[in-house]
């Protein structure tokens, strides 16, 4: 499927559904970035947003990226209102095609599946290239599905943190990975229903 395929699905995804007012953040951010000193952040797929603002109402300067025009437009119009304008910049890339530059102390991807093409490992292996010494990246996937989530294939499979991590291939001499393992909880879905959902949960730490 093409570029304009995908720009087409994820951009209904978010017109289809009212604009966000005050989106939360992921658990798994909240619980492992509290505490580390703001710097520069890249948020791959921000989607509603809710991770970038929280980042940045921490101190954090964010880019946000997301393959959606109405997905960034919201979020950019969103983060003005909350008078974090200055500390969210975000910006539409096909991380098929391309990636944002700059050097960032913390990377996240929370949820970067798509039905199109995308060479995940690709994309987390510049993203880990992108942190500055002692950077972070934080990637947290669907261990399982939600019964709102658009992939309800019952044959899906979702690899492991180690599976992903293997996929990588980063170096260890200059990364080490500092968490690996699934986590459940309960998740709130778009139209406010709960479920208990598993998030493999993968941490990697530029050390040098």
């Amino acid at each position: 499927m093409s570029t304009t395929d995908a720009v087409a699905f994820w951009d209904g995804v978010y017109a289809a559904r009212p604009a966000a007012s005050g989106p939360q953040p992921n658990a798994c951010l909240t619980e492992m970035v509290t505490g580390l000193p703001p710097g520069d952040a890249l948020d791959l797929g921000c989607g509603d947003g809710g991770d970038a603002l929280w980042l940045a109402r921490l101190g954090w300067h964010v880019t946000a990226v997301d393959i959606s025009a109405v997905a960034v437009e919201q979020l950019a119009a969103l983060a003005r209102s909350h008078d974090l304008g200055d500390r969210v910049t975000t910006v539409r890339h096909d991380l098929h095609k391309s990636f944002p530059p700059g050097g960032f102390d913390l990377a996240c991807a929370h949820y970067l599946h798509t039905p199109f093409d995308l060479d995940r490992a690709t994309v987390l292996r510049s993203a880990a290239d992108a942190l500055r010494p002692g950077g972070r990246l934080l990637v947290v996937d669907h261990g399982s599905a939600a019964p709102w989530s658009w992939n309800r294939d019952p044959d899906i499979r979702y690899p492991s943190p180690q599976e992903v991590a293997a996929g990588i291939n980063l170096a260890p001499q200059t990364w080490t990975v500092e968490r690996a393992d699934a986590s459940g909880r309960t998740a709130t879905g778009p139209d406010g229903r709960t479920a208990e959902v598993t998030d493999h949960v993968l941490l990697i730490r530029r050390t040098a």
